[in-house]
């Protein structure tokens, strides 16, 4: 499962606040929602932190938003341990601070032994990008090898998600219905479900709704399968 975690900033807004505390709220809703997709036997969630394209932002955003990052890095590993969540990040991290850059690379390997949950906490990620490196990595391993002999298959192993699998259901907040460049081809077969709640109100409850829903839905991947 995948999350596009947005309305933060408009959840702020509508309480007068600074963005910033907008975004302090939606990472406390992480910690709910990443406990109760644990609870549920979900084995993969990904969340999207940061895009690529979010460094246009203020900079005073940018800054409390990388504040945050380090914050919750901090913080959180206890309750990754004694929930059982494997943390990974996927996104180009060069660009974020060497301090930053520790502290992610601290938490993944102090909760690589978790195997109740794996969290994948996108930052600096884009799709497009995603598939980019994937390309010049496999071109890197394969020197020899005409790029018109790269497969699907292939390319796979060199994505930022090699070791997950392709995304099920895809959920966006905030009332925008539209993918943002997020996992575009991790989630090329997902259902995607879009509801109203800024992700700061995001409830274990509509992530109930949303599993329902999904379990409803009729999966043919693109074959003809009966109506």
């Amino acid at each position: 499962m995948a999350i596009i975690m947005d309305g933060n900033r408009r959840w702020a807004k509508k309480r007068f606040m600074p963005a910033g505390l907008g975004h302090a709220a939606g990472a406390q809703r992480v910690r709910d929602i990443v406990k109760a997709c644990a609870e549920m036997g979900i084995p993969q969630l990904s969340l999207f932190a940061f895009s690529t394209e979010n460094w246009k932002r203020p900079p005073e955003e940018v800054n409390a938003l990388m504040g945050l990052f380090m914050t919750y890095l901090k913080k959180e590993i206890r309750n990754m341990n004694a929930n059982g969540v494997r943390l990974k990040v996927l996104g180009d991290t060069r660009r974020f601070s060497s301090t930053l850059q520790a502290l992610i690379a601290q938490a993944q390997s102090e909760t690589a032994h978790n195997q109740g949950i794996t969290l994948n906490i996108c930052a600096n990620y884009g799709g497009r990008w995603d598939m980019l490196e994937a390309v010049k990595a496999w071109q890197k391993m394969n020197p020899q090898t005409d790029l018109a002999a790269l497969t699907e298959d292939a390319l796979v192993p060199f994505l930022s998600t090699a070791s997950a699998p392709e995304v099920d259901l895809l959920i966006r907040t905030g009332g925008e219905s539209r993918v943002s460049n997020f996992l575009l081809w991790q989630a090329a077969y997902a259902e995607l479900f879009f509801c109203d709640e800024l992700w700061p109100d995001f409830s274990p409850e509509t992530l109930n709704k949303a599993l329902i829903w999904f379990a409803g839905r009729d999966r043919r991947f693109g074959s003809s399968a009966p109506i």
